[in-house]
């Protein structure tokens, strides 16, 4: 059994109520709750973090070193501004994958790069709360190889 880290960037707090056009109108306890269903059917654990503050995510990268298989991060806006959650990413080497619950392809232009993508196993986008399950699963067969 493995565990994998969940984080939450800035606002996901709000998911339910935010913009629902674009985020869908499940709320972030439902997205983490089928999280940890989903890897409990497969055999492995889920830990789910939100915060709005940058270095509380930076914090749980680092010590997702000692027991964590890999990353799967929703990091809102910070995906768009934040060199220290990309650092600390490399600085782990854990494989992480990417998600964003809205198509960040179809918005503003700003929201088309972030500093994660290019280090990321893969990036998912416009799937909204699916987005997470398909991300984890394939977090979850890609650290399971070999």
């Amino acid at each position: 059994m493995a565990t994998y880290l969940v984080l939450h960037g800035p606002n996901l707090n709000l998911l339910g109520t935010r913009e629902p056009e674009l985020y869908g109108s499940q709320t972030l306890a439902d997205i983490n709750a089928g999280l940890a269903e989903f890897a409990a059917n497969v055999g492995h654990d889920v830990r789910c973090l939100q915060s709005n503050a940058e270095h509380e995510l930076v914090d749980a990268i680092h010590a997702a070193k000692a027991d964590c298989a890999g990353v799967l991060i929703n990091p809102g806006a910070f995906g768009h501004t934040s060199i220290a959650i990309r650092d600390a990413l490399l600085g782990v080497g854990l494989p992480f994958v990417e998600v964003h619950l809205s198509n960040v392809y179809a918005r503003e232009d700003f929201r088309r790069q972030t500093y994660l993508s290019d280090i990321a196993l893969g990036v998912i986008t416009g799937l909204r709360a699916n987005g997470y399950r398909y991300g984890l699963d394939y977090l979850i067969e890609a650290t399971s190889e070999g």
